[in-house]
């Protein structure tokens, strides 16, 4: 990661959507030293803090804009040039389009697609919120997520064509639907949350 705005094809954001967003935090805060703080602007979810840098958030699943079936999981975000221009090529090569690209007021534009694998993302063309802007190797800040799936090679084509730059992403070969694992720089991981997300070293190879 860099002090400067994102570029396109780098990860950008992450939001942890929970049901228990008061113990989840306490477990982050002792595990990772992510501290939550309001947000200013960035939609209603907390923002997670390491050294004073937003890492990424945290959302409360009880909200109504959510399933109430839908699971506790890691949204991801990527920083993209034209997000129709990315939407448009990945349903090409294959996506299921979730949302098709709509504005976050005073943000940016996004949308959200799921993989040819299984495996969700969202697109963000950034127009007033870039996203991290905390220093490479920060300790208890996100690290290249790792996409798990059967078929990793065909996991990085797909994404290339999606904008995705390489130097950004593991693709890690697993059994069962293709996920996004989260990985931070930092000590006694991995750890899971009380809603079951297990977050990974960046250091060790899955």
């Amino acid at each position: 990661m860099t002090d400067d705005i994102r570029p396109p094809g780098a990860f950008c954001w992450f939001d942890l959507k929970t049901r228990d967003v008061p113990g989840t935090a306490v477990f982050l805060s002792g595990a990772l030293g992510w501290e939550t703080a309001e947000p200013a602007g960035l939609r209603a979810a907390l923002v997670l803090t390491r050294d004073g840098y937003p890492v990424g958030s945290l959302s409360d699943l009880a909200n109504p804009i959510y399933r109430p079936d839908l699971p506790e999981h890691v949204a991801w975000y990527v920083a993209v040039d034209d997000v129709e221009a990315r939407i448009a090529a990945a349903e090409l090569a294959g996506a299921a389009i979730v949302l098709a690209p709509f504005e976050v007021p005073g943000q940016g534009r996004m949308a959200t697609l799921v993989d040819p694998f299984g495996a969700a993302i969202s697109l963000w063309e950034p127009t007033g919120f870039s996203g991290w802007t905390f220093p490479r190797g920060t300790l208890g800040a996100p690290f290249a997520p790792a996409h798990a799936g059967p078929e990793p090679g065909d996991a990085a084509a797909f994404y290339r064509t999606v904008g995705l730059s390489d130097d950004d992403v593991v693709f890690e070969r697993a059994a069962g639907p293709a996920e996004w694992r989260l990985r931070v720089h930092g000590p006694d991981l991995p750890v899971t949350t009380p809603g079951e997300i297990t977050i990974y070293p960046a250091e060790q190879v899955l």
